[in-house]
Order: C-alpha cells, then sequence, then structure tokens
C-alpha cells in the first residue's frame, strides 16, 4: 500500500495519550516534520516533559497503529522531541509563526538590510507567507527599500487587546520603527527605549501565520540583539558580509554572538555580498573589488553553508531606492541569486529543525 501523510495521521488519531485521554494529533503530539519515502515514514512525536511516564508506550502504540491501519509493511522511525518552557512561551507570542530567521552582520555597509528584503521578497515569491521586521532601530532602511516612508500602521482589537497592523507589500508583511517617526529625524534614544520599542514591534503586532519571520538586525552587537534573543525563540541567523578582511573580522564576531553557549542559536548559513562587480557592457566580466572569496574560506573554517555570492550590480541600488527588491525580477541574474538564496534558506531551516532541537530564549539574570 503507498503511504501517504493523511493515512499516517489517521492511524495515529487512533492512539491516545494516557495523560489526557486526546488522540496525538489533536493533543498537538505529531511534530510538522513527517517524510515519506517509499515505504519508510518519519516524524516526531513531542513530549511536555523529558521524564513523560508514558513516552515509551506512547512510541510503541504509535508504531503499532502505523502497522495496523497504514500499512503492515511500512518501515517506521519516530523520534521523541521535548517541548521547552521556553518555546511554549514563544508560542503564546507569536502562535502562527513557524521560523524565526535573524540577517544579521557584523558591521554596517555590508548589504545586510538588501539581503534581508529580497530574501523576504524570494520567500513570498516562492509561495511561503513570510513576515519581515525593522530590528535596526536607530537605522530603519526598509521602509525606504519598499517605498513605505508614507505608510499608516494602524491599530486593531485582536483577541480582546490592541494590536498593530503590519504594512503588506510583494507578499511580505512589514513592520519598522521607521513607519512611526518621520524620514529625517535622528533617533535619540537611549539602549532600554530602543529595547522596549522592539518589544513593542514584536509583541504587540498581529503578524498571524508565517512560514519565515524575517528580522533584519542591527549591525554589530548591542542591546538589541540581546533584547531579541530575550524575547524570541530564533530558529537560526543567516550572516552577511562582504568579501573583505575587515568585514569578515567583525563577521566571526557576529557568528560567536549567536553561537555562544549561553544563546545556542545555530548559524543556517553566510551570505557573501558584493562579491564582485560586472558592469552592464561586460556582462561576462568579474571585477573582485572587496577580495575575492573570503566569505567562502570563512563558511569553510567555521563549518557552516555559504548560502550565496551575491554580486554588486547597479541595479540592486536602483531597485532598492526606487522601492522594488530585485528579488522580484525574474529575468535579473541578481534576482535570481536572491531566489536561489531563498531555496538555501529553506533547506538550512528544514535541515537544522530536522537535526537539532528548538531554540531556547535566552533567560535575563537581575
Amino acid at each position: 500500500m503507498q503511504l501517504y501523510p493523511k493515512l499516517i495521521t489517521d492511524a495515529l488519531r487512533q492512539v491516545k495519550y494516557p495523560g489526557t485521554g486526546k488522540n496525538l494529533v489533536d493533543a498537538g503530539m505529531v511534530e510538522d516534520d513527517m517524510r515519506i519515502a517509499g515505504n519508510h515514514v518519519s516524524f516526531s512525536l513531542i513530549f511536555d516533559k523529558p521524564t513523560d511516564p508514558f513516552k515509551k508506550s506512547v512510541v510503541k502504540a504509535a508504531e503499532a497503529a502505523i502497522h495496523a491501519f497504514a500499512s503492515q509493511d511500512a518501515e517506521v522511525e519516530i523520534r521523541v522531541k521535548t517541548r521547552p518552557k521556553e518555546q511554549a512561551a514563544e508560542e503564546r507570542l507569536l502562535p502562527g509563526v513557524k521560523n524565526v530567521v535573524a540577517v544579521s552582520s557584523g558591521k554596517g555597509g555590508v548589504g545586510k538590510s538588501t539581503v534581508a528584503a529580497n530574501l523576504a521578497v524570494a520567500l513570498a515569491q516562492a509561495g511561503y507567507k513570510v513576515g519581515l521586521l525593522d530590528a535596526d532601530i536607530f537605522g530603519p532602511s526598509v521602509p525606504k527599500m519598499f517605498q513605505l516612508e508614507h505608510a499608516q500602521i494602524f491599530a486593531e482589537v485582536v483577541d480582546g487587546k490592541q494590536r498593530l497592523i503590519p504594512a503588506e507589500k510583494y507578499g511580505v508583511r512589514i513592520l519598522s520603527i521607521g513607519f512611526f517617526v518621520k524620514p529625517e529625524s535622528a533617533m535619540l534614544w537611549r539602549g532600554g527605549m530602543a529595547s522596549n520599542s522592539l518589544k513593542q514591534l514584536i509583541a504587540e503586532t498581529s503578524w498571524g501565520d508565517l512560514d519565515y519571520f524575517v528580522i533584519d538586525t542591527p549591525p554589530g552587537t548591542s542591546d538589541i540583539h540581546l533584547t531579541l534573543l530575550q524575547t524570541l525563540a530564533l530558529t537560526g541567523a543567516v550572516i552577511v558580509s562582504t568579501p573583505q578582511e575587515v568585514a569578515l573580522a567583525d563577521a566571526r564576531k557576529g557568528i560567536d554572538m549567536y553561537r555562544n553557549e549561553k544563546v545556542g542559536v545555530p548559524i543556517l548559513g553566510l551570505v557573501e555580498n558584493m562579491s564582485w562587480f560586472t558592469p552592464a557592457e561586460l556582462p561576462d566580466n568579474r571585477y573582485y573589488l572587496f577580495g575575492r572569496e573570503g566569505v567562502k574560506r570563512l563558511a569553510a573554517e567555521m563549518r557552516v553553508p555559504l548560502l550565496a555570492q551575491i554580486p554588486i550590480v547597479q541595479s540592486v541600488c536602483e531597485s532598492g531606492d526606487g522601492g522594488e527588491p530585485i528579488a522580484l525580477k525574474a529575468d535579473s541574474p541578481v534576482g535570481a541569486a536572491f531566489r536561489q538564496l531563498a531555496a538555501a534558506v529553506v533547506e538550512a531551516v528544514e535541515r537544522r529543525n530536522r537535526e537539532q532541537p528548538p531554540t531556547h530564549i535566552v533567560e535575563t539574570h537581575s
């Protein structure tokens, strides 16, 4: 008999969790990570505690149900996961968000916001539900990149609470502190004020159901990053750098911040921006203005994927300034590079979710 997901979930509905009397599917214990390859089916069962007394019996009952109600010859692989307390808190904060991806850079000027904006658009173009948060409180650039400098953000009552409604363009739900201040005004805020504003943008917004929540973080390592790590359980981080040695030195610091044992956020991969310059009149020529393949070497050194190499092309700047990210242009080689980046990020996230446990929110110690 050919296996398919509904056949498996119908079989798992026959198994009740003794602690609640609910079947495994309705109890939310079957993770959304099912894989079927021929006669082999794999998925995860998630329990609230690592010491759950019913864990072994439930796993055996699930395997028996698949053999009884789906296929006697099925090869069943069941992974056991524990739902951490931090993840439960995160689910209450953003219940509809599946994956939170931080786009970071060690230093400014490497094109991090351009990468974040185009990644979000490329993911939306691929059919995913996407949100983009501009967390660069002191230098928001997302409104300009989407030509939303004058966007008016409204609040609605959602589940009895006032919630901001994000702007939406090109299939991406977008929010930035830049929507609430004049474009020409400097942000003269202390760290605490900026951190509180970021928390409001995250927690007091109706983001809805999202496959990917992309966060454009400020350059460097700062209070904003710590606030982000204390507010959201990040699925992973994408680090952006140019091939230049001075940028690579700062990129290492950004990687170290996420890999710190108290943080533990997986690095999904690196993006080499401004890899080479190709003039429009010489489309086959490459000029390596900032060094050659520095990020590629760093990725190999850090043992993380190189997700993409993005060239310098004048149209990238023009598209960003004009409010139309170049990922929208199907006939553009750079647009194609950003679509390849989106595919690489999806693959990296799926691999990370399959092989690694959920990330914890960083605890605050007073």
